[in-house]
């Protein structure tokens, strides 16, 4: 789901996390990000495991961060230059 409100469909990429790879990271994940509030107070709309994957995507293709596909959106906060 994008920041502002969109929800948007994708193809699944080969860097993206299994089901049983997700169960295994996922209560650190939460865990950490509860333990670590943002300072504006601001909760975010994505899914933990999208952030997971379009960070696991970038680390394996080395692609640029701005130059990515539309991970998880589109949207102008994912993409600034875009908009």
């Amino acid at each position: 789901m994008c920041w502002d409100g969109r929800v948007t469909e994708r193809k699944p990429y080969l860097s993206d996390l299994s089901d049983a790879q997700w169960a295994l990271i996922e209560p650190v994940v939460t865990a950490w990000k509860a333990a670590h509030p943002s300072v504006s107070g601001h909760q975010g709309n994505y899914e933990l495991r999208e952030i997971v994957n379009a960070i696991r995507y970038q680390g394996r293709t080395g692609v640029q961060w701005g130059l990515s596909p539309a991970r998880p959106c589109a949207c102008r906060y994912c993409h600034p230059s875009s908009s």
